[in-house]
């Protein structure tokens, strides 16, 4: 087995893990048990899809699309992966044990000290043109080292005040921030924008680029204004959500001209999957402008589902959904293959119906009428979905026989 196709199947089995945990997480409110801590197993699921499927996923796909081939099969690159990898199957071990203790510090912060690694050699060895895409890509691995200053807080958060307090859930919410926002949304950026051809208009791009910088950086303040109460912090978000909006609709203007014939060369199930996360991101960007009303923003993280929902709606839907599509559109995952479609849609079947319940059920709390029937029965059924597409599509690209796998 070639190095990339094993890379990317081992992204692939710690997605099916990650999404088991949640299954599992789900079957607890049914049927709890005493040896299983759900907050253990919420740490694991958590870990596990940020930094096996997200970053691994990501890490694979900057390699193949922005380091020059000669440089990227260096043994660096396949060494660095396989002890990232390490590093997730100790947190997928280690967390549902033992929670936030020993081992797992050990192996999420050796997983923040490979990053390190991964950020000088993309700074060092990528591409040096100075296209859109790979600007994009800059500013997402400046965005990755900065949140991780969130987790090197915590430490004296812990110790000088205490896991209650606003210095410390500030630090987490910094962290995650920068991660989802600022390190992955920039990152899929500059991985889509790769894929349109043709040169990119400069002035929509610098628009966008530095609207959507000014903006990823003022909107930190939504979390932070949940445990500082500050009214100069509503109005900063605001802002911030306003630049975001202005500039998407500045990326949307920059790829008008090529839309047509970049989607004209898709398949449907690629045109399926991009559709999928340009409608989640279009929602995100929609439910961030809600935020801005201060009744909204308080219920927006006081319902656990709403939190869910958003992260789900991020992780899933925008983040998966542009990386499937990348991954499709490449042949990297074969769209001939009829396991590999039913998988797709089978997948994006329990996204989407775990999204619609879990938003349902937040409207339900909000209005104060309680649990819809069969609520937990029927979210566990939506989440099998999701394991199983992961299933179908794991199965598909064991089978896929295509250069396209090989080491470029």
């Amino acid at each position: 087995m070639n190095s990339q196709k094993s890379w990317i199947i081992c992204c692939f089995f710690n997605f099916l893990i990650a999404c088991t945990f949640g299954l599992v997480m789900r079957l607890l409110y049914l049927f709890p048990v005493d040896f299983i801590n759900y907050s253990f197993l919420l740490h694991a699921h958590s870990h596990v899809a940020m930094l096996g499927w997200v970053y691994l996923i990501v890490y694979v796909l900057i390699v193949r699309f922005f380091i020059p081939k000669e440089k990227s099969q260096k043994p660096i690159y396949n060494r660095l992966f396989w002890l990232t990898e390490f590093s997730v199957i100790g947190m997928m071990i280690a967390f549902p044990i033992q929670g936030y203790a020993l081992f797992s510090i050990i192996f999420s912060t050796m997983h923040i000290l490979l990053s390190y690694v991964f950020c000088r050699l993309v700074w060092k060895d990528s591409l040096n043109d100075k296209s859109p895409s790979q600007k994009i890509l800059l500013v997402s691995v400046l965005f990755m080292i900065l949140s991780t200053f969130g987790v090197w807080c915590l430490g004296p958060a812990v110790s000088t005040l205490g896991k209650q307090s606003a210095f410390y859930q500030i630090a987490i919410q910094f962290f995650l921030h920068f991660q989802f926002n600022g390190w992955f949304l920039w990152a899929i950026l500059a991985l889509f924008l790769k894929q349109f051809q043709q040169k990119i208009e400069e002035k929509q791009f610098k628009k966008f680029y530095f609207l959507l910088i000014t903006s990823t950086l003022l909107t930190v303040t939504f979390p932070i204004r949940w445990f500082i109460e500050n009214d100069i912090l509503n109005v900063i978000n605001a802002f911030g959500v306003i630049l975001q909006l202005m500039a998407f609709i500045s990326f949307y203007r920059m790829l008008k001209p090529q839309i047509n014939s970049f989607t004209s060369s898709l398949d449907k199930i690629t045109k399926l999957v991009y559709c999928l996360a340009v409608f989640s991101l279009g929602l995100k960007i929609g439910i961030q402008l809600l935020t801005i009303f201060p009744n909204i923003a308080e219920v927006s993280h006081q319902i656990r589902n709403f939190v869910i929902g958003f992260i789900h709606l991020t992780t899933l839907g925008i983040i998966t959904g542009f990386l499937f599509g990348i991954l499709l559109q490449n042949k990297i995952l074969s769209a001939d293959s009829s396991i590999l479609k039913i998988g797709v849609k089978c997948f994006i079947g329990g996204y989407i119906l775990t999204e619609i319940l879990l938003f349902v059920q937040g409207w339900f709390l909000f209005l104060e009428k309680g649990i819809i029937p069969f609520y937990y029965q029927n979210i566990l059924i939506f989440s099998i979905f999701l394991v199983l597409g992961l299933v179908l599509i794991m199965l598909s690209i064991i089978n896929f026989k295509s250069h396209n796998l090989s080491n470029r």
